[in-house]
């Protein structure tokens, strides 16, 4: 979800206590993202996480992923797609535009993740959608080797990269993706230090369409 979603829900539940932080996953920095969220112009707090060190602790593969945090610290939910479907993969590629069904579809997804949140801030542990320490464990991924090193990979790559060797930055950002093929984050940071268009543009909708049947945000059994 965009910023100004975010800011809108922020001014309704801040005087609960509410707080959102996004984290900008940008391997380019202030200069990918910061234009973004100075025309946002959030009041909550806003972090560019150049190196992706926050979707490495959290396990963060995807944008947009939420994790829920409660005030004592203790995750209530861990990395999910937050309030996203896979029915934009049906939106007009060409013309960038969503047809009416989808739209619906999209905006339906979005209002319920809002409402789940609504209702966790209101009732807390008791919120339907507040797991407990248990079910919060069992749904967080185990980090394995693989995962490990497809992260030193992608680091190799970005050092590479800011060093003026693309093709040697290429090579470790391929291994990466080989990895661990689930990141996209790791995906479209490649394309974006090479072409910035490249991260929504045919290579990102071939990868896409090379998915098939699997989803590209994975579906929320209970929101």
């Amino acid at each position: 979800m965009d910023l100004p979603v975010w800011q809108a829900l922020y001014q309704e539940l801040k005087p609960r206590g509410f707080v959102p932080i996004a984290v900008a996953f940008d391997s380019a920095g202030a200069r990918a993202a910061a234009q973004w969220i100075r025309a946002a112009n959030p009041a909550y707090p806003c972090l560019i996480d150049r190196r992706h060190l926050v979707a490495e602790l959290y396990d963060m593969v995807n944008v947009p992923t939420a994790v829920w945090i409660d005030e004592q610290g203790r995750i209530v939910r861990p990395g999910e797609p937050a309030g996203v479907c896979d029915a934009f993969r049906r939106m007009n590629r060409e013309a960038l535009t969503m047809p009416p069904d989808v739209a619906a579809e999209l905006m339906a997804h979005r209002n319920a993740y809002l409402d789940a949140i609504r209702d966790w801030v209101a009732n807390g542990a008791a919120s339907r959608y507040a797991l407990s320490a248990d079910q919060a464990t069992r749904r967080m991924s185990t980090p394995d080797d693989a995962q490990a090193r497809a992260a030193a990979n992608f680091a190799l790559g970005e050092y590479f990269h800011e060093r003026g060797h693309p093709r040697c930055a290429r090579r470790y950002f391929d291994e990466a993706v080989r990895l661990r093929p689930e990141s996209w984050n790791f995906r479209r940071q490649a394309w974006a230090l090479e072409d910035p268009s490249k991260a929504a543009g045919p290579e990102f909708w071939s990868a896409v369409d090379e998915l098939g049947p699997r989803s590209y945000y994975p579906p929320l059994q209970d929101i």
